[in-house]
């Protein structure tokens, strides 16, 4: 569990006003010093992540954020970071003092966590301070306040409980290719070793498509392009499946026979984490665009750029060669999205291997909520490059919906 990547872990933020003992909770829970404590307001400038295994919660990321009462115009930039974390969270804590009279700001977080549709807790802190029992049902009417000591660690076991049942923890509807394939089937995954490829090790979404393929009790076997075809002849059964990296398609799709099904990571990753239909329609939505058209690219992750890399070269080549049209190119990468998208006509995203699901399905929605379509990568890929029916062959449903429409 130690090795899970940040983004398939539980991500728990913790919210409140500064100085409540947001950090005290999260050194509580952990039970370390992760975040510094003082009694100086406004310790915690910008939100701390840290990757964690806690019991019963299993691997974590544990997030800590600035005071959503800072002030100055700084201290605005750190409450609209605090706000933003909310879109990656899969359950927030809403802490405050017992000893506190006003509730303007947890009320403020609650209504944005329920527009969000996101679950919270509401943790009441420093309860050892308290001489009689409080409560706090005129305040927060229907919501269950649970009431902590961060410093006598009084009811943070039972917190940790109650986080862990109000997640009630369930597999993910679609798995990257588990659900796809059954147990003893082989599964080739063509990777290419280019310069772009890390040294020593496979990218994120291989590694992470191996891993469920032999959770599955399915064979993977691993080669690159070149040698696809010979990998294939030298196996003495069919494969199920043939998955590649999106910037092989075509050479791949030349090299296996049609009665295997094709895809690729990118795809994949759409399903599992984002809204493969929705990418789906956003790939169709190519076909009117017009020349001059501003299109965003954008990437979860941060990377050093070479000179012939995917998103600020490749895909605007490929996309100029199918529409034989010339359009504007912006670009985002690492958390930040652009909330303004004037005159954005396509979002083009990666395949989002660093961004968790909660993260990912808000940026579809954002793109939803102003009428903008929206792909990723794999699935433009295969749609400019003459293989989308080919490449959806193993998602009948989304296919027959494509073939609908």
């Amino acid at each position: 569990m130690n090795n899970t990547p940040r983004a398939n872990r539980t991500h728990i933020a913790i919210f409140g006003m500064r100085n409540v003992g947001k950090s005290s909770v999260i050194n509580a829970l952990t039970n370390q010093q992760i975040s510094l404590v003082s009694d100086f307001a406004g310790t915690t400038t910008d939100p701390v992540f840290k990757s964690m295994e806690i019991l019963p919660l299993g691997p974590v990321v544990l997030i800590d954020t600035a005071g959503i009462d800072d002030i100055g115009e700084l201290g605005k930039l750190r409450v609209q970071r605090t706000y933003d974390v909310i879109n990656k969270t899969d359950i927030g804590l809403i802490v405050f003092d017992v000893n506190q009279t006003s509730f303007v700001y947890e009320l403020e977080l609650i209504k944005e966590f329920k527009k969000r549709q996101k679950p919270y807790l509401i943790v009441a802190n420093k309860i050892d301070e308290l001489d009689s029992e409080l409560s706090f049902d005129d305040v927060f009417k229907k919501d269950v306040v649970y009431k902590v000591s961060a410093l006598e660690k009084k009811g943070i076991e039972q917190l940790k409980q109650v986080i862990g049942t109000t997640l009630k923890i369930q597999e993910e509807k679609f798995r990257i290719v588990g659900d796809l394939v059954n147990p003893g089937d082989i599964i080739v995954l063509v990777t290419p070793i280019d310069k772009a490829a890390p040294k020593g090790r496979l990218i994120l979404p291989q590694q992470q498509t191996i891993r469920d393929i032999l959770e599955s009790d399915a064979i993977a076997v691993v080669t690159k392009e070149h040698e696809l075809r010979e990998t294939l002849d030298k196996l003495g059964t069919k494969p199920k499946m043939v998955i590649t990296d999106s910037q092989a398609f075509l050479k791949v799709a030349a090299d296996t026979p049609k009665d295997i099904l094709l895809t690729s990571f990118s795809i994949l990753f759409a399903r599992n984490k984002g809204d493969l239909e929705e990418l789906v329609r956003g790939a169709k939505a190519i076909e009117k665009l017009k020349s001059g058209d501003k299109i965003l690219v954008s990437e979860g992750c941060t990377h050093h750029r070479q000179s012939d890399d995917i998103g600020t070269v490749k895909i605007p080549r490929w996309l100029r060669q199918y529409t034989g049209k010339d359009f504007e190119f912006i670009y985002s990468s690492g958390y930040s999205f652009p909330k303004e998208m004037e005159d954005v006509q396509l979002v083009i995203h990666c395949g989002a291997c660093m961004l968790n699901k909660a993260e990912m399905l808000y940026r579809i929605e954002q793109v939803k909520e102003k009428n903008i379509p929206i792909v990723n990568y794999g699935v433009l890929i295969s749609y400019v490059q003459g293989i989308f029916d080919r490449a959806l062959d193993p998602f009948p449903l989304i296919k027959m919906m494509y073939d609908e429409e």
